[in-house]
């Protein structure tokens, strides 16, 4: 348990960002994962687009905000395109 004021302030702000980062990462995490069903249920590609567009818009915020690196973004959103892109020719 914290004994000082200033630590017991930190403890505080702690437990709101946790909660901030939690909620952030699940969204990350459930976008992407309706982009990698969308691509091998859908035929056409039309929602595979929409989703991945979604999926790689919440990797970027989560990127700018320091979820994740940059790096790990991008190569997630690479993974992620590579994979719909393979779904399109498959059908």
């Amino acid at each position: 348990m914290p004994h000082t004021k200033s630590a017991k302030k930190r403890d505080r702000q702690n437990l709101k960002q946790r909660a901030k980062n939690r909620a952030m990462r699940s969204k990350v995490r459930t976008e992407v994962k309706k982009a990698k069903t969308s691509v091998q249920s859908d035929a056409k590609g039309e929602a595979a687009e929409k989703a991945y567009r979604k999926a790689a818009s919440e990797l970027d915020k989560a990127a700018r905000k320091g979820l994740i690196k940059k790096n790990q973004a991008s190569r997630r959103k690479s993974r992620l395109a590579k994979s719909r892109n393979r779904g399109a020719d498959a059908k």
